[in-house]
């Protein structure tokens, strides 16, 4: 195990049987797993779906998957980082499967999100927090950046949780696995310029909306979207965003600039 790569891997047979029949993968899919460490949902994917691919940072862990021989299946191994893979690579209509590192866990969903319209669905193992985040609503304390594209990009259906005993070494969260459905959402241009605003709105989280996003609109603009100035970020929709968008014009790919020129 390497302890730069935050690696918990998965160890109690009845969890692993749980997220195989949770995922029900078949013949038919194609399968993507991110992580799979010492392969314990990789035998059981490969014995369902008999075709998988694999994405494993650890060079060590994936040299071994590269010697596995199960007859009657394929299994192909992308030794690389998850947070720089181009999951087009993987294909159309691909069903992502993952316990993920928790340390990087939020830039990967978030980077995720700009290929949601390749992804069937997805299936996480992820600390229970970050769950909590990403199925969080507007005005909950744990609705944040993630919240909004989780919820722009996806279907959350938390599953069930894990504790840590079902992990080597354990970790000191408990963990949720959740299904991530993926729903018509933003281009990935407009993604970006979304991540923009929210990124803004969320960082001054304490302050109103109007001086949040003071360098964008004025109190006057913020009503006519239907915004009351004095609510702060958290309790802002997708829509609500989304309706800030597409009226932001210039202003925020100069708010951008300015900030990134600081």
């Amino acid at each position: 195990m390497r302890k730069r790569f935050g690696q918990h891997f998965l160890r109690d047979p009845e969890v692993v049987a749980r997220i195989i029949e949770s995922i029900a993968p078949t013949p038919a899919d194609n399968l993507l797993e991110i992580g799979p460490g010492r392969g314990a949902l990789t035998r059981p994917l490969l014995a369902r779906a008999r075709r998988l691919a694999v994405i494993e940072i650890d060079r060590d862990l994936a040299c071994d998957l590269r010697t596995w021989d199960v007859p009657g299946a394929h299994l192909r191994v992308y030794c690389e980082d998850a947070l720089h893979f181009d999951f087009a690579r993987a294909g159309a209509g691909v069903r992502v499967v993952g316990n993920l590192p928790y340390n990087v866990s939020t830039p990967l969903l978030l980077r995720l999100t700009r290929f949601h319209a390749r992804v069937r669905d997805a299936h996480f193992m992820l600390q229970r927090e970050v769950v909590a985040r990403l199925a969080a609503q507007p005005g909950d304390a744990a609705y944040s950046r993630l919240s909004v594209f989780g919820a722009c990009c996806f279907d959350v259906c938390p599953l069930f949780e894990v504790r840590p005993e079902a992990f080597a070494p354990k970790p000191q969260v408990v963990s949720s696995f959740v299904r991530l459905s993926p729903k018509p959402a933003p281009s990935p241009a407009l993604l970006e310029r979304l991540d923009s605003l929210v990124k803004l709105a969320f960082s001054r989280r304490r302050k109103t909306v109007a001086n949040a996003l003071a360098p964008l609109f004025d109190r006057q603009a913020l009503e006519r979207f239907g915004i009351d100035p004095g609510q702060r970020p958290q309790t802002l929709r997708v829509d609500q965003f989304m309706k800030m968008l597409n009226n932001s014009g210039d202003q925020l790919r100069e708010v951008r600039h300015a900030k990134q020129t600081l």
